[in-house]
C-alpha cells in the first residue's frame, strides 16, 4: 500500500509544493503556530532520503572527482554570483530581495534531486555524493557565500545558522548513512521505501508551513511580488540549462549529464526555506519561497528535455552506423 501510494505522489511532485504554497498562505491564521515543528519534520526528510546513500558509495566516485567539482563550482560559486549580478540588476537597492535570491542559489542542492535522476535514469551513486558533500559542507558554504557575496549590508547569525544545518542536515545525513552502512541492504531499502511516501508528505507539510510564516508577504499580488517570482524563474530555469550545458563541456557521458543537470539546477530549497524564516526577515524569504512554486515543475520539462534530446541523439548515431 505504502508503494502504491508513494507512486502516486511521485506522479503528483510537481504540484505538491506550489499546492502546498498556496494552502499555508490560506490556512495561515490556523497553522503559523506550529511553525517550531518544521527544522524537525525536515530533520526526518533528510534522514529518510540518506538511506539510500553509504560511505562506500562516495569512496567509489571519489576517485573520479570532475563532475562532483564541476557540481560543487556551478552550485556555489557560479550561480550565487549569477543570482547576485540579476538581483542588482531588477531590485538594485532592495537588499532584502537581493539576499532572498542569493540565498536561494547558495542553500545546498536538492534531495528530491536523487528522485528525478532514479527516474531519468542517471548517475544514482555522483547524485550521492554530490548530495552527501554538498549537505556536509553547507553549514561552511552558506554563511561564507552569503557573506562574501552580500556582506555587512544584512545582519546575519552566522553561528546559529551553522547550527540549523548541522541539525537539519548534516546530522540526519550522517545517521541515514550509518545505518545504511551497518544493517544489511535489503533491511535499509525496505526501509528506505516504507519511509518514502512519508517523506513526500513531509515536504508538503514544510512548504506549506514556511508558506503560512510569511503569508502576508504573499497575499497582496502587487507588481513587485510578480518580479520576484519571473526573476526567480529566470535563474532557476538557468540553473538547469547551466548544468546541462557543463555537464556536455566536461564531455560527460549520458547519465552523467543526467546528474549534473538535476544535482546543479535543484535546490533544497525547503532548507533554504527554513533558513530565511528562522534567521532573516521575512522579505528575505518571499524569494526563496516562491522559488518552490515552480522547481519540481522545472525539474520535470527538464526530465522530458533530457529524454528528448537523448532520444533523438540515440537515433542519429543508430541512422549514423546503418550510413
Amino acid at each position: 500500500m505504502l508503494q502504491k501510494i508513494n507512486k502516486q505522489l511521485e506522479k503528483i511532485m510537481p504540484l505538491i509544493t506550489p499546492t502546498s504554497v498556496v494552502l499555508g498562505v490560506l490556512l495561515s491564521v490556523y497553522i503559523t503556530d506550529f511553525s517550531y515543528l518544521i527544522p524537525w519534520i525536515f530533520a526526518f526528510m533528510t534522514f529518510a532520503g540518506s538511506l539510500n546513500s553509504n560511505f562506500k558509495s562516495l569512496s567509489d566516485v571519489v576517485r573520479h572527482p570532475l563532475p562532483i567539482l564541476a557540481a560543487m563550482v556551478l552550485l556555489h560559486i557560479l550561480m550565487p554570483i549569477w543570482a547576485l549580478g540579476v538581483g542588482h540588476i531588477t531590485f538594485q537597492e532592495d537588499v532584502f530581495t537581493i539576499t532572498g535570491i542569493v540565498l536561494s542559489m547558495a542553500i545546498p542542492t536538492g534531495i528530491t534531486s536523487f528522485m528525478w535522476v532514479s527516474i531519468y535514469k542517471g548517475n544514482i551513486p555522483l547524485t550521492l555524493s554530490i548530495i552527501l558533500i554538498d549537505t556536509i559542507l553547507s553549514p561552511l558554504i552558506v554563511p561564507y557565500c552569503l557573506s562574501f557575496l552580500i556582506g555587512e549590508k544584512i545582519e546575519m547569525d552566522f553561528i546559529s545558522i551553522m547550527q540549523g544545518l548541522v541539525g537539519m542536515i548534516v546530522l540526519p545525513s550522517i545517521l541515514g548513512m550509518l545505518l545504511n552502512q551497518l544493517l544489511k541492504r535489503n533491511v535499509t531499502k525496505k526501509l528506505s521505501a516504507n519511509l518514502a511516501p512519508f517523506s513526500k508528505i513531509s515536504l508538503g507539510v514544510v512548504v506549506m508551513l514556511n508558506g503560512a510564516v510569511i503569508a502576508p508577504y504573499l497575499k497582496n499580488i502587487n507588481l513587485k511580488l510578480v518580479s520576484i517570482i519571473l526573476v526567480v524563474f529566470f535563474i532557476a530555469l538557468t540553473g538547469y540549462l547551466f548544468s546541462f550545458l557543463i555537464g556536455k563541456l566536461i564531455r560527460s557521458d549520458r547519465e552523467t549529464v543526467v546528474s549534473l543537470t538535476f544535482s546543479g539546477g535543484m535546490r533544497n530549497i525547503s532548507a533554504g526555506a527554513v533558513i530565511a524564516v528562522t534567521y532573516f526577515s521575512p522579505a528575505v524569504a518571499v524569494p526563496v519561497v516562491v522559488g518552490m512554486l515552480f522547481q519540481q515543475i522545472l525539474a520535470s520539462l527538464t526530465g522530458h528535455f533530457l529524454a528528448r534530446y537523448y532520444d533523438k541523439k540515440t537515433i542519429y548515431l543508430e541512422q549514423s552506423h546503418r550510413v
